[in-house]
């Protein structure tokens, strides 16, 4: 059976309920369509009551919340900001934006996230070249919580500002506390194939006051308190829509839920797809560690199988099945092919093992056993 005998399963399709219309449907009734409105105001609160957070600001992107984050650290031309190699381009091209340089760090093998080890010694070589980092970029990679407690501490020692990058981490924890409140600044991402969405959008958020304030204002072009408009700095048009953030609404009535899901998907993978011994599932719980198993991720034993994760992808594609490969590490884009790395063999090495699978919240039985059946065709002994 292939591709034309079934629909598409996708990666991660938007999981919509019925309650985002009652509040779209309102923002169009009272005209509230402008980037301003209760909806905005709702959003913004409903996701500091979920999280913990003292402020937060909604904003057209996840990205838009990285830029704004990064100005509010100070980092600006010239400037140099430690990031992880296995990320999304996302993470590293406001780096860019604001005339900086990343500096690449490898990951560690249990949560694929940044290693401590590396992070050490790219701060203490930057420091002995003259340029110590303006500011860290921490990521919590698929939903998987990075060893917080390590990578803290060593920015608090030689003091190097946080950036958690929470994008695809919303619901996750970590000792407890909601992944995105442990950073100066937190984001997330609320595009079409996040955990919850807003069909695209993101936020920012801050225990300050000021900085959330700042935010704002940088958000909406930055307009001075005047009659006319009159502008002193820079701004951007970043801010979310008051109908969309109507959509977040919605979703956020459902993140629990949809939490429970991801998770669950990922567990009936492994429970399904155990006895293929060339296919491991990954990434690891750190131990104070709770992930929302965003996207689940599988990587193949190469020392076992001549299978390649691409020949895996494309054997799920004629059965009308997307996967997708792991992140490109970014020290290995054109992009940033000037840019310092250390380490590097381990995101590479995921790289070129791994493979996503459909992991949407709405994913039915007889859609995981279509994708089970498919692996088992090409990877059993």
């Amino acid at each position: 059976m292939h591709s034309q005998d079934h629909d598409r399963i996708f990666l991660s399709p938007p999981h919509l309920g019925r309650h985002e219309l009652n509040y779209v449907h309102k923002a169009i009734e009272d005209n509230w369509v402008a980037p301003a409105g209760p909806n905005l105001t709702g959003f913004e609160q409903d996701i500091c009551h979920y999280t913990g957070a003292a402020h937060c600001v909604a904003l057209s992107s996840g990205t838009a919340a990285i830029h704004l984050g990064l100005i509010l650290l100070g980092v600006g031309p010239g400037d140099e900001v430690l990031c992880p190699s296995f990320t999304f381009v996302a993470t590293a091209n406001p780096i860019l934006y604001l005339g900086a340089t990343p500096v690449f760090v490898d990951s560690e093998a249990t949560t694929w996230n940044m290693c401590p080890d590396r992070l050490r010694e790219a701060i203490e070589h930057r420091i002995q070249l003259g340029k110590k980092p303006k500011a860290l970029i921490l990521v919590h990679l698929y939903g998987m919580p990075a060893q917080l407690d390590q990578l803290q501490a060593i920015a608090e020692l030689y003091d190097i500002p946080v950036l958690e990058d929470a994008a695809e981490a919303l619901g996750s924890r970590y000792d407890g506390r909601r992944l995105g409140t442990f950073g100066a600044v937190g984001v997330f991402s609320f595009n079409g194939n996040k955990i919850i969405t807003t069909s695209g959008g993101g936020a920012l958020v801050t225990a300050k006051t000021e900085w959330a304030e700042q935010t704002r204002f940088l958000a909406t072009q930055a307009k001075d308190p005047a009659p006319y408009y009159q502008h002193s700095a820079v701004g951007y048009n970043y801010r979310l829509s008051n109908i969309l953030a109507g959509i977040g609404r919605g979703q956020m009535e459902l993140i629990d839920s949809r939490v429970k899901s991801r998770r669950e998907v990922f567990a009936w993978y492994q429970a399904n797809l155990k006895h293929i011994s060339v296919l491991q599932f990954g990434p690891t719980e750190p131990a104070l560690g709770f992930s929302n198993r965003w996207l689940t991720t599988i990587t193949l034993d190469v020392a076992h199988t001549s299978v390649t994760p691409e020949q895996v992808r494309q054997h799920l594609e004629t059965h009308n099945i997307e996967s997708r490969p792991l992140w490109k590490p970014l020290h290995q884009q054109p992009l940033f092919a000037q840019a310092a790395m250390y380490g590097g063999a381990v995101c590479t090495d995921l790289f070129t093992r791994g493979l996503c699978l459909p992991s949407g919240s709405s994913l039915t039985e007889t859609d995981l056993r279509r994708v089970s059946d498919a692996l088992q065709e090409i990877l059993r002994p």
